[in-house]
This record gives C-alpha cells, sequence and structure tokens, in this order.
C-alpha cells in the first residue's frame, strides 16, 4: 500500500475497514465454533468498546502515572482467585492472553529455582504449545509425557517417573485445549510437590467455566488452588469470562513466585524498567473491557452464561452420539468439543469443508499419535440456539462425505513432500510443491481455499517438524507487503 499524500475521510476509511471484514467469519451468531467466544448478551459489545476506548491510550507500563490500572488489576485478580478457590497471599497478573499467561509460569518456574542448570518441565503431549514456546523463548527443555489415547489424559504415574533433579516446573491442563479434558491434577500436583518443584495448571480456556459449572452444583474435577501442590494457574478473561481480547490472568500462591516472574533492569541511563509482563508499553484498553465486563455481568450473569454453556455441551455431545459414524473423543469436561469418525467411508476433514459450505466454521484437528483426526468445536453460551441447526447440518455433510470422491492426495504427492528436509527447505521448494499439489500461490495469499481436506491430508501425512516449517512458509507466503 502506498500512503496517500493526503488523508483520506475518516468515514472514508472506516468504510473501508467494514469491506475487508466482510471477508471474515462471523464472531458473532453462534456459527463459528472456534477463536470466538460469543456470550450473547445484549449490549455487552458496546459496553466493551467503549471501556477499551476511554483507557486506550493509557500506557499500562507505570502505574505510579496511571493508578487506575493498579485498582482495576486487583479486582480481576481478587475475582478469579475467590472462584478458584485462591489461598491467603496469592497474587496476580493481567497478562495479554493464555500464551503470555503460559510463557510467563515458565519463566517464573526458571528464575524461583535458579541453581538448577539445564532446567527442564514435565507437560504431556497434550499441553498447549504456550509452554512449549516459553521453553523456547526462556531457556527450559519440555519432557513431554505421552497421555491415554482413550480418554485423552495425562498419566500421573508417568509423569511423576519423568521427574528428575532438572525440573522446576510440572504441567497440567484444566482443560486440554485439543479435547476439553481435565488432566488428573491432585495426583500430578502432589509428585511435583513431593519432588520441591512448582506445578502449574493451565486453566486458560477451561478454569473460568470449570469454576461457575462448581457453583452451579455441576460435578467437575478437582482443577485449581484447593488441591494441595497446585502453585500456579492460568485463566483467560477473553475466554469465558467474555471480555474483549487479550485479556488473561496469571495467578500464583505467593508473591515470592510472582516475583520471580517479573523483569527488572536499572543497567542502563534511562528510566528502571519494571515489567510485571512480557510487554512493556501496553494499552489499557483490555484491561478496562475485562473490569467492565465483570461488573456488567455480575455473579447473577455469570450464572446463567455459564449454565447456557452447559447445557448446550450437553446437547451437542448428546447429539453427536446419535450420529452414525460419528463419536465424541474422550469426555469433555468443559466446553470443548472434539468429534472423530468411527467410520472409514466418513472423512473429518470433507465434513469440515461440507459444514464450511453450508455456513458452518468447525476446527480440524490433525491426527496426533494414536489420538484420530477430528474437528474441535468451541462451545459458547450464544451457542444454545444453534445446537440443533447445526446437528443437522453436521448429518447432511456426513451422508455427502460417504458420497465425496476421496479428498487423500495423490500417494506420489505425499511421497514427495515426506522427502522434504524441513531443516533445508526453500522457498523455491516449498512453490514446487504447491504446484504439484495443483495450488496456486496467488490464491494462497489472498485467502484460505474453499476446501482444505486435502491440504489436511498432506500435512497429517508429513512428520511435524515439516508441517511446522511448511506452515512457516505458508505464512511467510501470505505476508508478503505489495507495492
Amino acid at each position: 500500500m502506498k500512503l496517500e499524500e493526503r488523508g483520506r475521510p475518516a468515514d472514508d476509511v472506516l468504510a473501508e475497514l467494514r469491506r475487508r471484514h466482510e471477508g471474515d467469519l462471523p464472531t458473532h451468531g453462534g456459527r463459528t465454533w472456534a477463536y470466538v467466544y460469543d456470550a450473547g448478551w445484549p449490549g455487552l459489545d458496546e459496553l466493551l468498546a467503549e471501556a477499551h476506548r476511554t483507557f486506550s491510550a493509557v500506557n499500562g507500563l507505570d502505574p505510579t502515572v496511571f493508578p487506575s490500572i493498579v485498582t482495576m488489576e486487583n479486582d480481576l485478580v481478587a475475582t478469579a482467585l475467590e472462584l478458584l478457590s485462591g489461598p491467603p497471599g496469592a497474587v496476580g497478573t493481567f497478562t495479554s492472553g493464555g500464551t503470555e499467561s503460559c510463557m510467563l509460569s515458565v519463566k517464573a518456574a526458571r528464575d524461583a529455582i535458579p541453581d538448577v542448570e539445564r532446567p527442564r518441565m514435565v507437560v504431556p503431549t497434550t499441553v498447549h504449545p504456550a509452554f512449549l514456546k516459553g521453553g523456547k523463548y526462556f531457556g527450559v527443555e519440555p519432557v513431554t509425557v505421552p497421555v491415554d489415547a482413550e480418554i485423552c489424559r495425562a498419566d500421573p504415574a508417568a509423569m511423576a517417573a519423568a521427574i528428575d533433579q532438572r525440573t522446576v516446573l510440572v504441567v497440567a491442563s484444566a482443560v486440554s485445549y485439543a479435547h476439553g479434558v481435565c488432566d488428573p491434577v491432585p495426583e500430578i500436583a502432589a509428585a511435583a510437590a513431593a519432588r520441591g518443584v512448582f506445578c502449574h495448571v493451565d486453566g486458560c480456556i477451561g478454569a473460568w467455566l470449570l469454576g461457575w459449572w462448581r457453583k452451579l452444583g455441576h460435578g467437575v474435577p478437582a482443577f485449581d488452588f484447593a488441591v494441595p501442590g497446585v502453585t500456579s494457574m492460568s485463566v483467560d478473561l477473553h475466554k469465558y469470562a467474555y471480555a474483549a481480547k487479550g485479556a488473561s490472568l496469571l495467578l500464583l500462591r505467593d508473591a515470592a513466585l510472582r516475583r520471580a516472574s517479573y523483569f527488572a533492569s536499572a543497567a542502563w541511563p534511562g528510566y528502571v524498567m519494571i515489567n510485571s509482563t512480557m510487554q512493556s508499553t501496553k494499552s489499557a484498553g483490555p484491561l478496562a473491557a475485562a473490569w467492565a465486563a465483570l461488573r456488567h455481568l455480575g455473579a447473577e450473569g455469570h450464572r446463567e452464561l455459564a449454565r447456557r454453556t452447559h447445557e448446550a455441551t450437553q446437547a451437542l455431545c448428546a447429539g453427536v452420539d446419535a450420529i452414525p459414524g460419528l463419536h465424541v473423543v474422550g469426555r469433555p469436561d468443559a466446553a470443548l468439543v472434539a468429534i472423530a469418525a468411527d467410520d472409514e467411508a466418513v472423512d473429518a476433514f470433507v465434513v469440515a469443508d461440507e459444514l464450511r459450505e453450508r455456513g458452518w466454521y468447525v476446527q480440524p484437528q490433525l491426527a496426533f499419535g494414536d489420538m484420530p483426526r477430528n474437528l474441535h468445536l468451541t462451545v459458547t453460551a450464544a451457542s444454545l440456539p444453534r445446537v440443533e441447526p447445526l446437528l443437522a447440518d453436521l448429518r447432511a455433510s456426513v451422508a455427502a462425505s460417504r458420497a465425496a470422491p476421496s479428498a487423500r492426495p495423490d500417494p506420489d504427492l505425499v511421497a514427495v513432500a515426506r522427502a522434504l528436509d524441513p531443516d533445508a527447505l526453500t522457498p523455491e521448494e516449498f512453490g514446487r510443491l504447491l504446484a504439484f499439489a495443483g495450488l496456486d500461490p496467488a490464491a494462497l495469499a489472498s485467502g484460505t481455499p474453499a476446501r482444505m481436506a486435502g491440504i489436511n491430508h498432506i500435512l497429517e501425512a508429513v512428520s511435524p517438524a515439516l508441517r511446522e516449517r511448511l506452515l512457516m512458509e505458508f505464512l511467510g507466503l501470505i505476508y508478503t507487503p505489495g507495492p
């Protein structure tokens, strides 16, 4: 884009933004079952936008200049600690999202046990990649432990056996993103405590909802600070607290562990830098919007949203189980549902494409180890009236998959892809692979192809390392600025 000499009127700029937004998936209305969290609560969006606008220029870097950010953050942390059984002395930090909360938990554990050389963390294979990212950034080696492929939960005995003298952190999920199940937190936390290491519960996507389901009387697994040995938790507010993105909390059992997550530097001639998060300068807009959401909805509103979400999740699972050829992977403990085919004639990737053509978005997940490829659905409070229409189209999509030609790629193409060296892959080789697959790079760069089943099969057929590299090349391809 060439910048115009004279700026355009505000109305023109906003009109163009709206035109560009038209190609995006809808963020409201219950037809997008990933990435978005829609409360369906009248007036909430407008409140969040106004709260965000009011504080958008407030810099979260210095609380002595903008004391309002201190009061709002303390309010959010206190509310979350009450919901999640925080003990006396527990503290927290407001972050930009779940990934930042998880990464800071890795840094905190590393710096709180500074005498461990080449530190490690023990994680299940279902752990969110944010922890692997944190390990990469902060030099903490992940030791990944296989999970039970039937129930998709971490094996506490295997997790305990993986702890050694270099372990500084053990991680459990409540719940895991891929399948929505809660790891056995009491057993994992006890094993960590017995070895004197920290235990983090990744509750980014599940903890807030589980807390409210517990208040509604639904049976939920033990997962929070009420469990001895749990030393920190992450919980996102921009998910089931329905705040604006990005809003998350890192909660810690005591101030000493939180101090280890901080960064400070006085080794330069400027101001003394002290950061509670990975960011320095940051807008207080998301913080204010999260505070506004909690105050507006109140306990009554959160109970009602949690009730709707629970009802929608139960109805979805029951409906899927009634469709021949499909089953729910594991049994979800929260509002994430993974659907797999138990019939070779049903291709989950084709089902996803068929649903997309019928106006729904569900997230395809590739097979991993003994766990099958599946469709991931994020259920929200706005999903409740959409469950039955979705199930009707899901049945039709399964039937279409049975009748469709195979989406599996040519074996020669798979062989070519598998032969690529991820460490030596060049953009030119990537381009040749696209051409061999019949894919137009220009079309890819302009947006997601209409049908992704064939591409997903190729990605599933290659190694995770090559898969990562191919997607890096794809990302580099689409993020190429024009003249």
